[in-house]
């Protein structure tokens, strides 16, 4: 049961497409943790806090270039109308700092994410420099939209959340749970598939011979899937 003082982890997201950033989130592990109020999730659309006639959110950029940019007006109204004193406020962006698990860690002890969903070309630059907390890419890569990059995020973040996992060793034994090291290989029933057998150490119920093979195994993953985690 929960202690009755406990509030939920507040998620809102600002985006042009909430649609695809709640697709994701409304199933499994996310789905229960919002139903038994761990987190809040919310997604707006930004077009709400664009007054203009035509509720435009975008135009050209400054000094020219191809694309269009976010315009200041209906970002700096949002912003500040959602986020409040313990708010941090997040922009996903293919400029900021690559999304790592340290970081999912760190984000899942705020008490309320503000998410910024970039789009087109990004967003004016005036709304980085004095409103953005933290500038966040999940990957060397560009995609359409910075809404599916956010449901990446909450993902991440919400499954660390205490309860939201069925057994909490789970977020402790995986990949990147020690920093720069993949998961070892796993195995279920049965023992023996089509000829190919699990290892016999898995099956040995000797626990420290288990933990040394799964580092030994892990480190071997890392160097041929990830070396540069190993420099």
């Amino acid at each position: 049961m929960r202690c009755d003082t406990f509030r939920a982890v507040k998620i809102d997201i600002l985006t042009l497409f909430p649609e695809i950033v709640l697709a994701p989130l409304g199933e499994s592990i996310i789905k229960r943790a919002q139903s038994a109020g761990i987190v809040e999730i919310r997604a707006h659309q930004l077009r709400d806090w664009a007054f203009d006639k035509h509720r435009k959110t975008d135009d050209t950029l400054c000094g020219g270039g191809p694309g269009m940019l976010l315009k200041p007006e209906p970002l700096f109204a949002a912003i500040e109308e959602l986020r409040g004193p313990a708010t941090k406020v997040i922009l996903m962006t293919p400029q900021g700092r690559v999304f790592k698990q340290q970081v999912a860690r760190d984000l899942s002890h705020e008490s309320h994410l503000l998410i910024v969903c970039g789009h087109y070309e990004g967003v004016d630059h005036r709304v980085v420099e004095n409103l953005i907390d933290l500038e966040l890419s999940i990957g060397d890569y560009v995609l359409t939209n910075g809404a599916i990059a956010a449901a990446v995020l909450c993902d991440a973040v919400i499954r660390l959340l205490p309860g939201a996992l069925g057994d909490e060793r789970s977020s402790v034994e995986e990949s990147f749970a020690q920093e720069n090291l993949l998961e070892a290989p796993a195995y279920t029933k049965p023992a023996e598939f089509r000829g190919m057998r699990v290892p016999e150490v898995l099956l040995s119920g000797n626990h420290a011979r288990i933990v040394e093979w799964q580092k030994q195994k892990g480190i071997e993953r890392t160097r041929q899937n990830r070396p540069d985690l190993l420099e």
